[in-house]
């Protein structure tokens, strides 16, 4: 057993007979009166007492004995005198205690891979001294998480607490391999080699067999451990040590066996003091005096007296070594730091010993970052890269990936490169199969890790089935069609971009043709991606570019017969006639060229007729808006447009006239609003509207930031998209148009609630990303199809004020503005029609402004202290001024 190592000493829980052969456990805390029975009180064993001393005897310290006796008899009591009262508070707290494990366990069913849950729920049930269930979420946890080495020192010592047999100290050693695997521990190290000191009779008794495992278990623990700078001199004690014992109790005529052990001991001294390790000047002082012990004299005041000259040179290499790194190991020993800190520290120490060349170094460095870091990507990417450049030991490469991969397992780079060392140990395709269908069951962050992974595995499959027949190991080709339509089925081509998508299947389609040798099925791969995505050109091209590789001509020719007339993104309808001729002139007859061209001719033709329509539009659309406002460049006399007839009550039609005036900028923007309103509302609808927002352009004209507020939108290759979910947000437009050159993205929300409407408008850097965005239209987002159409509506906005939907509400807005008292010019001068429903016409001429509403009268823009720049500076009439001219007409 070993030594007491806590300053609280040992806890014991006592029985009906106080013997030291009962269960001994460490705590940092003595439980209080109110646990379960079952529990029982501990006692305390002074420090300094060797766990299980006297033991075998018969013998215990005098003190243990008497506290425990006394303790006992006040235990009894106590129970006598409180069995009624405590009754109700253990019931009650068996009841906390199981609805805190079942609350723990339902969340651990819903998400067992939640670390946290996982750690609290084994603290809970060690609390409660539920040792069956303690074992088996122990071992759920490890089957997805390496365990720390804390937590693998409490499993193990709850184990040791039972361990009565054989078969127990068998399954405690298995732990402690487990153990040792997890991460690098020297404490858990030293701890596993006592208790196989202890409790392996073999080793007790020196036999031959017993030696020999003893030593092979520290050649492990130097080779693991026993470069740690800090800690690593534990071990090379506990070895030299050893080794010492069995010569003491070596017989005096066993002369040549004994000097082979002193060989031993020594070899041990020189080896430790080769290595760079914390306090080597004690151990140089060790072995100086071991020396003297067996009979050679050397001068205690001289350092290196009686000290082989190869051991004085390695000695002072390492200390050489050590003071290098002493720096380094003061950083990350700063336990003040953060741990960002501290892990920038590890890599930079990491840096400066890879720069050294000792790969063995290297890694006892990278084990005692990852020991403190564990779910750090960088870092485990970074030991695993350098592993697989310089060790390439199998059993370090199968454990480094396999706690990297149950660390991080969002990473697919880590699953990837774990399949990938798999296959340059040639490990089984039971292993690769078990490591890859794990690696698909994680959460990664998007497609392309999916993808990748996927093709890893196609790729290993690929590489082994010409190396193996194909009833050895299970390959067959069949496994790599298998996993190709599981790609195609987990990753939809939604998901995808463009170039993922062709290269799964036409690295599909290629498979297909030259393992499985079947040609209908490579055909069909390609048929299946064009119900799918049928609008990219690309994908017909890469089916016909298969088909003429295979020299199959005359498929060739038929995909190109079914998709010259369809309708692609950007130039692409373009693109494939051309391509086709091209193939014709290369691989047809003249018959064959003839009938394409035929063919062809008139798809051009149309294809530029509506580019040459589409750059008319624009064309227009860029002179009408030249100076902002679409009547800009207007000459200041023009024809006065017919206005429609609007209702009005019986008996209160008044008719307007509405003269030619050049409009503000603002005027001509909100013209197609009022209009839109106009068409919809009745006559005095429209009037109180009209007044209404008049009056508050007049109050926003006289903002400043109002009037200096640019329009950033001009909508000249903007997309008006509708049908959104109302879970889209910018980054999922953005996904959707990723090969489209978006420039700006503007989501429509309701004003009343702020809720999201299913609309918006999404700019693009050309006319030719905004065709290919066009050509998205009814392709699905979050589970709905988009309606996607081109914005214009300065097109739209032209055609309203060119007279092609006139209204009275049009007349008012983009007519002269009236003024009191102003008589027109001759120049201005022109004839209103107003015609009403009848087809019947009127004609006023003259001045008819004292009959227009007092908003128009006042144009935006300019304050009652602003005098009018076309017209007088007369007052205008107040309401009831207004009211008498009226009733005097």
């Amino acid at each position: 057993m070993s030594r007491a190592n806590s300053k609280e000493g040992f806890l014991r829980r006592p029985g009906n007979n106080p013997s030291p052969d009962l269960g001994l456990y460490k705590s940092t805390r003595c439980r209080g009166s109110n646990q379960r029975d079952r529990i029982g009180p501990f006692f305390i064993i002074p420090m300094g007492t060797r766990v299980g001393e006297g033991v075998r005897e018969g013998r215990s310290p005098p003190e243990v004995v008497i506290a425990m006796e006394e303790t006992l008899a006040e235990q009894e009591d106590r129970n006598l005198n409180s069995d009624s009262s405590s009754s109700s508070s253990d019931d009650d707290d068996e009841a906390a205690e199981d609805l805190r494990i079942k609350s723990l366990e339902k969340s651990l069913a819903e998400n067992p891979f939640d670390y946290d849950t996982n750690v609290q729920y084994i603290q809970c049930l060690r609390k409660f001294g539920r040792l069956k269930q303690l074992r088996q979420a122990r071992e759920s946890m490890n089957e997805r998480f390496p365990l720390s080495s804390e937590m693998w020192q409490e499993w193990i010592k709850d184990d040791v607490s039972l361990c009565t047999s054989s078969e127990a100290f068998t399954e405690v050693e298995k732990l402690y391999e487990r153990a040792v695997q997890e991460y690098l521990s020297v404490p858990l190290w030293c701890d596993y080699i006592n208790f196989v000191q202890e409790h392996d009779a073999s080793i007790s008794r020196c036999s031959p067999d017993g030696v020999s495992k003893m030593r092979q278990l520290f050649e492990r623990a130097l080779t693991a451990a026993g470069l740690h700078i800090i800690e690593g001199n534990k071990i090379w004690e506990a070895y030299r040590n050893f080794e010492q014992a069995i010569c003491l109790i070596m017989g005096d005529n066993e002369n040549e066996e004994k000097e082979k052990q002193t060989h031993r001991v020594r070899n041990l001294y020189h080896r430790q003091l080769s290595v760079p390790l914390v306090d080597l000047r004690s151990t140089l002082r060790d072995y100086k005096l071991w020396e003297a012990e067996q009979g050679n004299h050397n001068d205690a005041n001289s350092e290196f007296d009686g000290v082989p000259t190869n051991i004085i040179s390695a000695y002072k290499k390492a200390i050489e070594v050590y003071n290098a790194r002493k720096q380094y190991e003061e950083q990350i020993s700063n336990h003040d730091a953060s741990d960002s800190e501290r892990l920038q520290q590890f890599m930079n120490y990491i840096k400066f010993e890879e720069s050294s060349g000792d790969p063995a170094r290297v890694q006892i460095l990278y084990e005692r970052a990852v020991a403190l870091f564990p779910i750090s990507s960088d870092l485990w990417l970074r030991y695993s890269s350098d592993l697989d450049r310089t060790l390439k030991v199998p059993a370090i490469l199968r454990s480094v990936y396999s706690r990297a991969t149950k660390n991080c397992t969002w990473v697919g780079e880590l699953w990837v490169r774990y399949l990938l060392s798999l296959e340059r140990l040639h490990a089984s395709e039971k292993e690769l199969s078990n490591v890859f269908e794990q690696a698909i069951q994680c959460a990664f962050p998007n497609f392309k890790e999916y993808l990748d992974l996927f093709l890893t595995r196609v790729d290993g499959l690929r590489r082994r089935m010409p190396l193996v027949g194909s009833k050895e190991d299970g390959l067959d080709y069949v496994l790599i069609r298998e996993t190709f339509q599981r790609a195609t089925e987990f990753l939809l081509p939604e998901c995808l971009s463009t170039d993922d998508l062709l290269h799964l299947h036409s690295y599909w389609a290629r498979l297909e043709v030259k393992l499985g040798n079947d040609i209908v099925a490579a055909r069909g791969v390609w048929e299946n991606l064009l119900k799918k995505s049928g609008s990219m050109l690309e994908i017909w091209l890469s089916y016909i570019s298969m088909e003429i590789e295979l020299g199959q001509i005359n498929e060739a020719r038929s995909i190109y017969k079914r998709c010259y007339s369809k309708r692609f993104s950007g130039t692409g309808s373009e693109d494939v006639c051309h391509s086709w001729l091209r193939f014709e002139r290369e691989h047809g007859t003249l018959d064959d060229f003839d009938l394409a061209q035929k063919k062809v001719a008139p798809r051009l033709q149309e294809l530029m007729a509506f580019k040459n329509q589409q750059e008319t539009k624009v064309d227009l659309a860029s002179v009408v808006n030249k100076d902002g406002s679409p009547a800009a460049n207007a000459p200041q006399k023009r024809k006065i447009g017919k206005a429609l007839e609007v209702k009005q009550p019986p008996g209160k039609r008044k008719k307007y006239t509405s003269e030619p005036v050049q409009a503000s900028k603002r005027d001509s923007i909100r013209a197609p609003e009022q209009i839109k309103l106009a068409e919809e509302t009745d006559k005095g609808q429209v009037e109180k509207l009209l007044d209404t927002d008049a009056a508050n352009n007049q109050s926003v004209g006289t903002s400043e930031s109002r009037e200096s507020k640019p329009n950033h939108y001009n909508d000249e290759c903007t997309a008006f998209i509708s049908n959104l979910s109302v879970e889209a947000n910018e980054d999922h437009l953005r996904e959707f148009f990723r090969d489209c050159g978006v420039t700006a993205i503007r989501l429509l929300k309701d004003r009343k609630t702020g809720g999201p409407r299913g609309l918006a408008y999404v700019d693009f850097s050309d006319d030719e990303h905004l065709a290919a965005a066009v050509a998205k239209n009814k392709q699905k987002l979050l589970g709905k199809k988009l309606s996607i159409a081109r914005s214009d509506p300065k097109h739209s906005q032209k055609r309203i004020l060119d007279g092609s939907k006139t209204s009275a509400a049009h007349g008012l807005l983009i007519g002269k503005r009236f003024a009191r008292g102003n008589s027109i010019r001759k120049e201005d001068e022109s004839e209103a029609t107003i015609v009403d429903k009848h087809g019947s016409s009127g004609k006023f001429t003259g001045s008819v402004t004292f009959a227009a509403p007092r908003a128009l009268v006042k144009p935006l823009g300019w304050t009652k202290r602003e005098a009018k720049p076309d017209q007088d500076n007369e007052k205008p009439k107040s309401n009831d001024e207004f009211r008498d001219m009226l009733l005097k007409k």
